[in-house]
């Protein structure tokens, strides 16, 4: 049976190379993210969640390091939960998404650390926060991050529109993540998606292979032309010769 030279691999810790992103509409927000977990250039895990539940209505999406924002995501969830044993009441997406930039700024010279957080409360509704490496805390309607995000800036500039309803919003989110996981080599696998609305929480799931397709591109330098074939066969065995 053949093993792995691990020496021959890319040195890395295990990195969530990663597609995520989230957007706001009028009654919720559509978190969303692909499933590739990389060690160099090693794939270890290829079903990843990268969609983590820190309380009933908010959910954060990871990109990083995977032991740094386990560890973040675990160190809020425990906070939020002492928060609304001490309140009496669910505390706001804000108030979540706070914890995460402190935590992230604090440390921002030994984390590797990407997050996007993201839920429905009580005062504001929906609404999404991005937390870029460094601890930066910036509220948008929409937000993406990790490696594939570079990858389509430019559509979801170019395809965004405010008003959307659910369905809109999904199919939104679907096509954006695919986009970037058929460019970035480091995304990839299923994608996985969260409804989040003040009356649940919806898991939605896209196979692998029932991913949105888009254009794939063509060999440019080859030739459908036998004669042309021919030819250039011809040539090469008279140089060989």
């Amino acid at each position: 049976m053949e093993t792995i030279d691990i020496a021959r691999l890319k040195s890395g810790e295990v990195n969530l190379g990663t597609s995520i992103m989230a957007v706001q509409f009028k009654d919720g927000v559509v978190v969303g993210a692909d499933s590739r977990t990389t060690t160099g250039s090693y794939i270890a895990n290829r079903v990843t969640d990268k969609l983590t539940h820190v309380h009933d209505r908010i959910y954060c999406c990871r990109s990083g390091s995977a032991a740094d924002t386990q560890a973040i995501a675990d160190i809020v969830h425990y906070y939020l939960q002492l928060h609304t044993q001490t309140s009496g009441a669910p505390p706001s997406v804000h108030t979540a998404a706070t914890m995460f930039q402190k935590l992230c700024y604090d440390n921002k010279d030994a984390l590797s650390a990407g997050i996007i957080v993201a839920g429905w409360d009580k005062d504001v509704g929906p609404s999404v926060y991005n937390i870029p490496l460094g601890g930066g805390l910036f509220r948008q309607p929409w937000a993406i991050g990790g490696s594939g995000s570079t990858y389509v800036y430019g559509y979801c500039d170019a395809t965004y529109k405010e008003g959307w309803n659910r369905d809109e919003t999904v199919e939104f989110v679907k096509n954006t993540l695919a986009l970037a996981m058929s460019r970035d080599g480091s995304s990839g696998g299923v994608i996985r998606m969260c409804v989040i609305t003040e009356d649940k929480v919806e898991r939605l799931f896209v196979p692998g292979d029932q991913l949105p397709k888009f254009w794939q591109g063509k060999e440019v330098f080859g030739t459908d032309n036998k004669k042309d074939a021919d030819l250039a066969a011809a040539v090469a065995m008279a140089v060989d010769a």
